[in-house]
């Protein structure tokens, strides 16, 4: 019984490893024929298109588009004749190249030495270089300025912050003035030993703050201080000089206002600096006679003290003179002056 059993399990042990060796054959067979494919899906709804992201960027970044700019700023004061080479000097550099103009956005200061050799004109990139943000929905568009913050007077009374709030403090960084009103010594009497006797020839932005103007002791005119909300707030100096133009010759990237631009706001312009002309005519004569100036209006150095009431006169003349706006960036405060010191002089 026992010798049964065990030819009996043998058998199946013998059966177990036919079995593998059939079915564990280490030489692969051709492969079977491939199954039919099954029945496709059905399509999703399409999602909708994404906002294009390069939209924004190439309604300025393209070549049209800089073209006319730079056609326009070829015009421009900014960048005709030769007041860049100018900028080869430490203390002319900040504004009269593009070198210098650079630096002192991004560090704070101009090099010591200058620039002699390396001083070039200002061009697209003097102004602009990255944008602070690409939202422009939400902060506006900063136009790639190198400046929107507020600027202290730093050649004048860097305790005087100017902050249109805008594109227009990039403009402030250049346009202010280099030299104070004179100051009395107790003498009542003042030395112009200096031939660039007046603020420069950008003092704009102390003309729109109505600031930094020569007040004359006795003057019965009253000094009215700073221009309108509309001139100080937003961004003044772009609105009348970068405005749009159809003429091709004003506005835009040629910084040349275009009277449309003013009339928006002062409807009656002829009448808010009436009698301003008549007055510098008057003004410049006086001055002429007393031999302080010649006769196109630039001043002369004096070799002896004169009054120092006709000094302040003569900076009030060239305040206004060399702000080049007539009047109209602050036409009571420029008014002001010109009246207190003719009266002065008289």
């Amino acid at each position: 019984m026992k010798k049964l059993k065990l030819i009996g399990l043998l058998m199946i042990i013998t059966s177990s490893l036919m079995f593998i060796q059939c079915t564990s054959d280490p030489i692969a067979g051709a492969p079977g024929i491939a199954g039919v494919d099954g029945e496709d899906g059905i399509d999703g709804t399409d999602g909708v298109d994404g906002v294009d992201g390069t939209a924004s960027c190439v309604a300025c970044h393209n070549l049209s588009h800089r073209a006319d700019i730079k056609e326009a700023f070829a015009t421009s004061g900014h960048a005709t004749g030769d007041t860049w080479q100018r900028g080869s000097s430490a203390s002319c550099a900040q504004c009269h190249g593009n070198e210098g103009y650079i630096d002192y956005i991004t560090t704070g200061a101009v090099k010591t030495a200058g620039y002699v050799g390396v001083v070039t004109p200002m061009a697209c990139t003097t102004c602009h270089n990255k944008h602070s943000t690409f939202d422009f929905a939400n902060d506006g568009n900063d136009f790639a300025l190198r400046n929107m913050d507020p600027v202290a007077l730093n050649k004048t009374d860097p305790t005087v912050v100017i902050d249109y709030g805008n594109s227009s403090n990039n403009c402030v960084t250049c346009h202010q003035p280099r030299s104070k009103a004179p100051l009395d010594d107790g003498t009542g009497l003042y030395l112009q030993a200096n031939s660039r006797f007046y603020p420069h020839y950008s003092g704009q932005s102390a003309m729109l703050e109505g600031i930094q103007g020569a007040v004359i002791d006795g003057g019965t005119t009253a000094i009215p201080g700073a221009g309108t909300a509309a001139h100080r707030t937003g961004a003044s100096c772009v609105a009348c000089h970068m405005n749009s133009s159809t003429d091709g010759l004003t506005g835009g990237h040629t910084f040349k206002r275009n009277n449309t631009a003013c009339t928006t706001c002062h409807t009656t312009v002829p009448t808010e600096v009436a009698g301003l002309a008549a007055d510098m005519a008057a003004l410049h004569d006086k001055l002429f006679a007393l031999g302080l100036i010649t006769a196109d209006g630039s001043t002369i150095v004096q070799t002896t003290k004169i009054p120092f009431k006709t000094a302040q006169a003569l900076w009030n003349y060239k305040t206004v003179e060399e702000d080049h706006s007539h009047g109209i960036h602050n036409p009571t405060y420029a008014k002001a002056l010109i009246k207190n010191a003719l009266q002065a002089v008289q």
